[in-house]
């Protein structure tokens, strides 16, 4: 026989030993363990006091693993729940019946008007009345305002980026929103009510009347004509009224904290020409 094939034989034969080794080991091993169980068993059959302290150690270790899962559980538990509340409570959202007779009769005609839910619309109508009172404004103007510009979409944005309820120039205004989180802030109907109360108090105060107000608020204070824009949300907030059970009535004028200013005569053939409405929300800064 060559060289090589005795080699191949010698591995060969070395191949079969170890693994008839392993076998047998293996056989030996399961064997052990099976004489330590029985014997085992016999042990604790024949001393109860063994097998109640193995008993035991074995709750206790049990008892110990199942504390930090429940632990865990008891944590997120109460964090899921507050999570609920929190998202319930950022609803905007009211029960119209719970308002004042007035303020109901306005939020069940805007939502019959505009195709809403009265709950979201009660809860807009209520604000509305909150930051009228505090601002020396109408709360039917301002609610007249949303609808000419919205049509209480909370969502809504123009070509030029008027945005929200009131379709305010969020980029101009970016410090009005600063108190409320930033500019995202813009489409939460609130905040943005808010903030285009503080833009139509500062119009009106500029231009010494309602009417005034509402063509700065438009952006077309420097222009000839607002395309009627004010005609829209006054006529809308006199049908508000009535809607309120309150008397049609001239709009109530505001006190301006400086004197009233005048548009700027219109000299170029651009300005003389009737914009649209993005075009002219988009002028829309108290501060020219």
């Amino acid at each position: 026989m060559s060289a090589s094939g005795k080699f191949i034989a010698t591995v060969r034969t070395l191949g079969h030993k170890t693994a008839h080794g392993f076998l047998a080991l293996t056989h030996n091993g399961f064997a052990l363990l099976g004489l330590a169980v029985a014997i085992s068993a016999l042990i604790l059959i024949s001393r109860p006091d063994l097998r109640l302290a193995g008993e035991s150690q074995l709750r206790q270790w049990l008892d110990a693993r199942h504390a930090p899962v429940a632990e865990v559980e008891e944590i997120e538990e109460p964090q899921a729940t507050s999570m609920m509340l929190a998202a319930s409570d950022r609803a905007t959202a009211v029960n119209p019946k719970n308002l004042p007779k007035e303020q109901a009769a306005v939020a069940y005609w805007l939502s019959k008007k505009y195709r809403v839910a009265p709950e979201p619309i009660a809860a807009l109508v209520s604000e509305a009345y909150v930051q009228g009172k505090a601002n020396q404004l109408d709360p039917t103007l301002i609610l007249a305002i949303m609808a000419i510009e919205s049509s209480f979409n909370p969502f809504a944005q123009s070509s030029v980026g008027a945005q929200g309820l009131m379709q305010v120039m969020t980029k101009v205004h970016t410090d009005k929103y600063e108190t409320f989180g930033g500019q995202h802030a813009a489409f939460d109907p609130v905040t943005n009510l808010k903030v285009g109360v503080k833009v139509l108090k500062e119009c009106i105060a500029r231009a010494g009347s309602i009417e005034g107000g509402l063509k700065y608020y438009v952006g077309a204070a420097n222009l000839e004509s607002d395309g009627g824009y004010a005609a829209k949300v006054l006529a809308e907030h006199q049908r508000l009224r009535m809607a309120a059970g309150l008397r049609s009535s001239s709009v109530m004028t505001a006190k301006a904290s400086t004197p009233a200013a005048k548009p700027a005569a219109t000299t170029t053939a651009a300005a003389t020409t009737t914009v649209s409405h993005a075009e002219q929300v988009a002028l829309a800064d108290p501060k020219l």
